[in-house]
């Protein structure tokens, strides 16, 4: 009997193993997967928390439901991996042994990494986050009670998860304020280490431009050292003050890849882009967040890039060279407040450009234009997450 071990039971880990089991004789193979929390959380969901625009229970699911029949889940934290003996240790002790590991585990918020973030008394007072359930829950009793002053936005550092999301935040903001007739006494400013609003020059532009639309001022190049009081305060001795600080800390892997040696200065894993193989591992394989390709770490990149992983695995299991490679294609919609979104569609080789998808002039959703279709096409895609995506069954153009 072989033995496959999934670590994460988050999007890429359930996709793998509900796709696999599908893929692999029950005689032939075990399927594990291991998760520290008995709920999977729909993280598109947090950005709408705040605005009430969704209810808490509409993210969250118990985690067992989701898993494939024959699929032995088991909850617990892992404490490192093991190559050299091909095991997992947990925290409590138990040890999993594998023959194939998957490391699925993501990369979570770090406001710890920030001199002043945690440390300065003001979390979850003036400064909030919203990429955790946590977070969101309560940033959205801080909007609520907010009705004058500035406000930023900020992104500590990237990669990020979905690394539009702050984008889309700024824009929900501003509609948000307006509705409630309180836009012109709230000043709302976007600080970003990047250039400009996102990384790819024509989406960049787009996007810029509707932050300046919306009379948001952006502050770019903007590497922040630590939060001193009510400041945001750069290694080049910019400061930005706040009333309300929405800030996106620093995203990194899991503690135990760097314990197990298997990480950079991030935990992300070190894989081929193509094939999600490890570089210094035979058979360890790190999907979703996870690891270190050069795209977003956006749900549509996990689910694109298992489809892949799916077919390359069997071969790989069974000797055969992997034919599957992933193009590290992503795509997201931007919520851009009003009713309205636009998408945007990209991987390693073509940026982000205006047209229809996913036909060619039919559509029906807009690339780099802003619709009335797009955003119930984001609102919708949460049944399909809970439903298609998770259980393997959504199709992908991934290949």
């Amino acid at each position: 009997m072989r033995r496959l071990l999934v670590l994460g039971a988050g999007t890429a880990g359930t996709m793998v193993v509900n796709k696999l089991r599908r893929s692999l004789a029950r005689a032939d193979w075990d399927i594990t997967v291991v998760e520290a929390g008995d709920r999977h959380f729909y993280q598109p969901g947090f950005l709408f928390l705040p605005f009430r625009a969704y209810a808490p229970k509409q993210v969250s699911k118990p985690t067992r439901g989701l898993i494939a029949e024959g699929v032995e889940l088991v909850h617990g934290e892992v404490d490192r991996v093991d190559p050299a003996a091909n095991r997992v240790l947990l925290a409590d002790g138990r040890t999993l042994p594998y023959d194939y590991l998957v490391i699925a585990t993501g990369v979570t918020p770090r406001p710890d990494q920030t001199p002043g973030l945690l440390d300065g008394g003001q979390w979850r007072k003036t400064i909030f986050d919203f990429y955790t359930y946590d977070g969101a829950v309560a940033l959205e009793r801080a909007l609520r009670h907010f009705d004058g002053g500035r406000l930023v936005v900020h992104v500590t550092d990237m990669p990020i998860k979905c690394p539009v999301a702050p984008l889309e935040f700024a824009f929900l903001a501003d509609d948000f304020f307006r509705g409630r007739g309180l836009r012109d006494r709230i000043e709302l400013v976007y600080a970003t280490p990047l250039p400009g609003a996102f990384t790819k020059p024509i989406a960049a532009a787009r996007l810029g431009s509707m932050l300046d639309d919306r009379k948001i001022l952006v502050e770019p190049d903007f590497l922040v050292e630590r939060v001193d009081g009510t400041s945001l305060v750069s290694y080049d001795e910019r400061e930005i003050p706040f009333d309300l600080l929405v800030t996106v800390p620093l995203n990194m892997g899991a503690d135990f890849v760097a314990r197990s040696g298997l990480g950079n200065e991030l935990n992300l894993v070190p894989v081929d882009r193509h094939t999600m193989l490890a570089k210094a591992h035979d058979n360890i394989f790190a999907l979703g967040d996870a690891n270190d390709i050069p795209t977003s770490k956006a749900g549509s990149v996990a689910h694109f890039a298992v489809d892949v992983f799916a077919g390359n695995f069997v071969e790989h299991a069974a000797g055969r060279p992997m034919t599957g490679s992933f193009d590290g294609h992503a795509n997201c919609f931007v919520e851009s407040g009003h009713g309205r979104a636009l998408l945007i569609d990209f991987n390693y080789d073509t940026q982000p450009l205006p047209g229809r998808y996913p036909v060619p002039v039919a559509g029906p959703f807009r690339l780099l234009g802003e619709s009335a279709v797009n955003h119930w096409g984001k609102l919708a895609f949460r049944w399909m997450y809970w439903h298609l995506l998770l259980p393997g069954h959504m199709p992908s153009k991934g290949k």
